[in-house]
């Protein structure tokens, strides 16, 4: 199993007024790593591209620890979970070399630009896609293990 790692930076404005990274902006560091995932990879050129288009069906995030503020970026590892039809489930890592901070993932459905519906997944798009694909790691990992050592803030 592959996985794509993207180095995503912090900002300042990041923070929330506890310190921490607010827990809505997870949620933009996800969309930077799918994008690069996506359009970024092998994904982003020839039959196989997703570039006509695709919408979030569904986020789901467990929130591990605390982020703060620091200069080093933290790193999303990003992997294929399911493969539907029309839909694929991306799981995602937010962390750095000692900790896991969130982990996510995402139910995304290709759409066809000119309608506007969803459209089914090529099967050049599943070959790649089965590439990063690891069923195996975020149902055990996200429950087992890890304890809860503060919120983030709202």
């Amino acid at each position: 199993m592959a996985r794509r790692t993207y180095s995503c930076p912090l900002r300042w404005s990041d923070m929330d007024a506890f310190g921490h990274v607010n827990n809505a902006v997870f949620l933009r560091y996800l969309e930077e790593a799918r994008i690069d995932f996506l359009f970024g990879s092998e994904f982003g050129k020839g039959d196989h591209s997703f570039s006509d288009g695709s919408v979030v069906a569904r986020h789901e995030i467990d929130y591990l620890r605390p982020l703060v503020h620091r200069p080093e970026p933290v790193v999303i590892e990003s992997w294929v979970t399911h493969i539907s039809r029309a839909s694929l489930t991306m799981a995602y890592e937010v962390k750095d070399e000692e900790r896991v901070y969130a982990r996510a993932s995402t139910v995304v459905v290709p759409i066809d630009r000119e309608t506007g519906r969803p459209r089914r997944i090529t099967d050049a798009e599943r070959e790649l896609l089965a590439a990063f694909r690891d069923d195996a790691v975020e149902a055990v990992e996200a429950v087992e293990g890890e304890a809860v050592e503060g919120a983030v803030a709202v």
